[in-house]
């Protein structure tokens, strides 16, 4: 999908990526995300990451190349994260991997400047990230990928137990009016409340609503730890989930910033934005464009 970065960035920053052509590819644990930039435009791809981390991102490249109807070799620099970044290879095109850690914090920034923390729900961890306003910058992060629990892939898990899609997991969440206590912090024995709650006749949508709130309060220890402020972004494929949003406001008592652009794709833009400052190292140090 094709965006104006005049509409989708903030505009205190949309110049630091100048006449940048650059990607930035984001493959984790159950989806791929990629962003191009290019004369002004912003350009986004997502599909599932698949077996081949390589195979994937070269299928995201060439299909945003075709978007926006220029070559691969028009293309300044790659910059792949997640976990499939280690594995990405594009021939010439120059390419770096880093850390979704440092992408998610850039493209928040690029998003919101006043971006001071991010809560990153993944499908196989969740983290949060205190980011340095002035740059983007991280500043801390501390990590939960040791257990399920709030996580995409708990939610998923949950959802299939209610018979339900993960999005529709989300809008029973939101319509519940009393949400069941789930205690347990372990997922086996979290599954065991939803079964049991089940059986005791109490509605999907406030299971489900309390699956999103015993969530947010694990997230809720993740940012004691870390120390946050606003303005707070909520990144990753669960932040599409309007249940979470919402168990995420109530529980920590601050508003998630809205953003222009689907907040899926932070960790590509970062990537994308990268990218282009390493473009332009690259030119500078040659004396000429690439």
């Amino acid at each position: 999908m094709k965006y104006d970065t005049n509409k989708v960035l903030d505009e205190t920053l949309r110049e630091g990526i100048g006449q940048a052509r650059t990607i930035g590819i984001d493959i984790g644990s159950r989806a791929a995300k990629a962003v191009l930039l290019y004369d002004g435009a912003l350009y986004t791809a997502i599909q599932p990451s698949g077996i081949s981390s390589i195979e994937t991102a070269k299928q995201m490249m060439k299909a945003l190349v075709k978007e926006a109807d220029i070559s691969a070799e028009q293309i300044q620099y790659i910059v792949g994260t997640g976990y499939g970044r280690v594995a990405m290879d594009f021939g010439e095109i120059p390419f770096k991997g880093l850390t979704e850690i440092t992408c998610h914090a850039l493209g928040a920034h690029y998003l919101d400047a006043e971006t001071r923390t991010i809560i990153d729900i993944g499908g196989q961890d969740s983290k949060a990230i205190k980011v340095d306003p002035e740059n983007g910058n991280v500043l801390d992060f501390i990590m939960n990928d040791k257990c399920a629990a709030g996580t995409g892939r708990f939610l998923e898990k949950v959802a299939q137990l209610l018979d339900l899609s993960l999005e529709e997991l989300g809008e029973y969440a939101v319509r519940a009016d009393a949400p069941a206590e789930i205690s347990s912090q372990c997922v086996v024995f979290a599954e065991s409340e939803v079964i049991s709650l089940k059986v005791q006749g109490i509605s999907k949508e406030n299971i489900a609503a309390g699956i999103h709130f015993a969530t947010a309060r694990r997230i809720k220890s993740l940012l004691r730890r870390v120390g946050f402020e606003q303005d707070i972004v909520f990144t990753g494929g669960v932040s599409q989930n309007l249940g979470m949003v919402k168990a995420l406001e109530e529980t920590i008592g601050a508003p998630i910033t809205q953003t222009a652009l689907d907040p899926t794709y932070a960790g590509a833009l970062g990537a994308a934005v990268s990218a282009a400052e390493l473009a332009l190292e690259v030119t500078e140090s040659y004396g000429g464009g690439l």
